[in-house]
């Protein structure tokens, strides 16, 4: 489970990267920045996607909260 959530942030921080280095590549500024906007679109999907897959497995019980008893 940890590793699906690895590979996602993984994907995500690429995502910001490569709208990062379209942002600053030089070319024409009408494609620079639509694929700057793609690369940002696929980074917004993917952090939706990991929110659902986190919660999804909440649900079913495959993962569980750890950290500090309410309580205490």
């Amino acid at each position: 489970m940890k590793f699906i959530f690895a590979i996602a942030f993984i994907g995500i921080l690429g995502a910001l990267a490569a709208a990062g280095l379209f942002m600053l590549k030089n070319g024409r500024k009408e494609q620079r920045g639509a694929n700057m906007a793609r690369a940002l679109a696929v980074r917004v999907g993917v952090s939706i996607a990991l929110f659902l897959f986190i919660w999804i497995s909440y649900s079913l019980g495959w993962i569980q909260p750890t950290g500090i008893p309410v309580g205490r």
